[in-house]
């Protein structure tokens, strides 16, 4: 069964008998994949990336990591539109290496969405307590920062978690339309801030040199804001809950990410070139940077659009870890009650608050950059997987009705194979080793659980 592989018609049939409500039109989907791709990575990573691993050569590994990830969109956006199924990675090499292969695919792409959310979470903490502090309401350190950092909790990470875990267990349309307006907020905030910074910039002053850590420095920084683009993982989970998902699913996947890496590669360069990049080594670049150049109240101001973005892609990727878990359980690779939807808001409601209290649980008691590495190294491996995944699919089954090809396969997805064992080699010895170690009791969970629970049967 570790290379049993489900048909199309499986993933039909499993559609058709989902109970989830189909709701989400293109432009939803899109919204849905710039949430959760804004507020994950340029407002928390710009900073650290740039003073520990890249300096202001930190635009050049958004870059990077942006069109390595529009790679990955392009594949995703192939897959998405021949496989309409929840479990994005994991349903597509279902569909193409077999049941095994999938379950660690989505193994890892759970272990991403956990600990991706958790570092979100943390970064809004750091800009809610910044901004309270400039008010005069400061909130107290051992309540802002993890044990092994001194402190007690991250309180504000804690309940900012469990909050939105609530909201999306009572439906998608809802948090959807909340998602697409605290987007706009949160766009209209970064405007803001590129017209005030963009005067202030002295490019031969905070970007000389470039590239202080070598041009070793902008993959490593790459490798480290990588999780910065997840986001649009989701969109392809949400594939259930889509109007015509052959048609919207490509559109929202390419559209999202390509929105997010014009916006990270000028937030990024603004920010190092007004600032230097050995003072960013902080959580909240952004609302340091205003100010340090003498707008404390705009900062405030920015803040809260930020705090926004934060929000949305913690909705997001919450959203997508139930939707992935959601997927894995309803074939009996998981318990059971993890696939149970609520009856009046057609949601996956148990497992999405279930994984809203395992992320608030990590993003209270562990430090920030464990959890980034981590992160990174999940997507970076199920990602990995999905090219493995479509060129497998596409030797084995060329005739299926596909309505989105992805160009030139066998020339860019072996670059991009290439590319993402490099990234996940440049991460730290601790965290791969950290992540071998989960994928290893997750292979071991597998055999002793799946033999006696499965319970998908192929139509084939």
């Amino acid at each position: 069964m570790f290379f049993k592989k489900k048909t199309l018609e499986d993933f039909s049939a499993q559609r058709e008998g989902s109970g989830m409500k189909r709701t989400l039109s293109t432009l939803d989907l899109t919204f849905l994949g710039i949430g959760g791709i804004i507020g994950s990575g340029v407002f928390v990573l710009t900073g650290i990336g740039a003073a520990r691993y890249a300096g202001p050569g930190i635009v050049l590994s958004f870059v990077a990591a942006g069109l390595l990830c529009m790679l990955v969109g392009l594949a995703y956006a192939e897959l998405a539109s021949l496989i309409p199924a929840a479990g994005s990675a994991y349903a597509y090499t279902f569909a193409s290496l077999g049941e095994g292969m999938a379950f660690l695919c989505g193994w890892s792409l759970i272990i991403g969405y956990i600990v991706t959310a958790s570092a979100v979470a943390v970064g809004f903490s750091a800009y809610f307590s910044g901004m309270m502090a400039s008010l005069g309401m400061e909130i107290p350190k051992a309540l802002l920062t993890t044990a092994p950092e001194g402190g007690i909790i991250n309180l504000p990470a804690v309940i900012i978690t469990l909050l939105i875990g609530v909201i999306l267990a009572h439906g998608t349309k809802e948090s959807s339309r909340l998602n697409a307006i605290l987007i706009s907020l949160t766009l209209c905030a970064i405007v803001g801030y590129i017209v005030v910074t963009t005067p202030h910039m002295d490019i031969a002053k905070n970007m000389d040199p470039f590239l202080p850590f070598g041009a070793a420095g902008i993959m490593t920084g790459a490798a480290v804001v990588f999780f910065s683009f997840m986001g649009f993982d989701t969109v392809a989970t949400s594939a259930e809950e889509c109007k015509t998902p052959e048609k919207s699913l490509p559109i929202g996947i390419i559209a999202s990410v390509f929105v997010c890496l014009c916006i990270y590669a000028v937030v990024a360069f603004v920010l190092t070139a007004t600032v230097n990049y050995a003072d960013l080594d902080r959580a909240d670049p952004v609302a340091y940077c205003l100010r340090l150049i003498g707008y404390p109240g705009f900062a405030n101001l920015v803040t809260v659009g930020i705090l926004f973005g934060m929000i949305t892609t913690l909705i997001v990727y919450i959203f997508g870890q139930a939707r992935v878990f959601y997927a894995m359980s309803r074939d009996g690779f998981l318990p059971k009650a993890m696939a149970n939807i609520h009856p009046k808001y057609g949601t996956p409601y148990f497992i999405t608050l279930v994984g809203s209290v395992i992320i608030a649980f990590i993003a209270g008691c562990v430090p920030m950059l464990y959890i980034v590495e981590l992160a990174n190294t999940g997507v970076l491996a199920a990602f990995f997987i999905v090219f493995v995944g479509l060129i497998a699919l596409r030797r084995n089954s060329p005739d299926l009705p596909r309505t989105f090809t992805f160009p030139m396969l066998y020339v860019l997805a072996p670059i991009g194979m290439a590319v993402f064992l490099y990234l996940i080699w440049a991460l730290s010895l601790v965290t791969n080793i950290t992540f071998i170690v989960l994928m290893v009791l997750g292979f071991f969970f597998y055999n002793a659980y799946a033999p006696s629970h499965r319970c998908w049967e192929s139509k084939k």
